[in-house]
């Protein structure tokens, strides 16, 4: 069944290490609870099971072909309509997706997580608003760094030895010619930096009552 109000869907892409999940849990902290369902665009990945420590610091993630697109636009559709989706869980341990499944409930707004959300055409036009976050080279880097060492027990070196062979050309080539895609791009360097300027457009566009 449909619902009584088709919900609103945002596309929050931009650059790896950019801030945009931060800032995506950020701005659902703001809003009552409900308001949000989350997608991430990472649990979309292709399974790559023969890519294994030894190699991962060659490994090309950020072009488009390593995501399943068409599969993304399907639960959107589908949430768009009022139902519910299982949506992959990717292991990034063992770059495949698991047995399980994350479920996702509509909501008013479904905010969508990526970083090459805006890279492909089709995609791009699922979304009510596209919002670009956007940080300087430097910091976008050290994020990386950061993430990977703490979350993924990746060395330094193996992450730069990924940044200069990969991340930072797949950025130039499909990340950042998307930007002019985007409804709105924020500048990310600090935490939290514009999230009340998205959280009032959002409330605009929807209507909910301010809190």
């Amino acid at each position: 069944m449909s619902p009584a109000v088709e919900p609103f869907v945002v596309a929050v892409a931009g650059g790896s290490g950019s801030g945009k999940s931060t800032f995506t849990q950020e701005l659902t902290r703001r809003f009552p609870p409900g308001s949000f369902s989350v997608v991430l665009l990472d649990d979309y990945y292709r399974s790559r099971p023969d890519i294994g420590h030894h190699n991962i610091d060659t490994a090309n993630f950020d072009h488009p072909d390593a995501l399943e697109f068409e599969l993304l636009r399907t639960h959107l559709a589908e949430l768009k309509a009022g139902r519910a989706v299982e949506c992959p869980v990717y292991d990034f341990t063992t770059h495949s997706r698991t047995s399980k499944t994350h479920r996702v409930e509509p909501a008013p707004i479904i905010l969508v997580d990526g970083v090459l959300l805006l890279s492909h055409p089709a995609l791009a036009e699922s979304f009510d608003l596209r919002i670009f976050v956007e940080a300087s080279a430097d910091m976008r880097l050290i994020r990386r760094l950061e993430r990977d060492r703490t979350e993924r027990g990746r060395p330094v070196e193996s992450t730069l030895k990924q940044y200069l062979g990969s991340v930072r050309a797949m950025h130039e080539a499909y990340v950042e010619p998307a930007r002019a895609t985007a409804h709105v791009v924020i500048h990310n360097d600090r935490p939290g930096q514009a999230a009340d300027a998205i959280r009032r457009l959002v409330e605009f566009a929807l209507r909910l009552p301010a809190l």
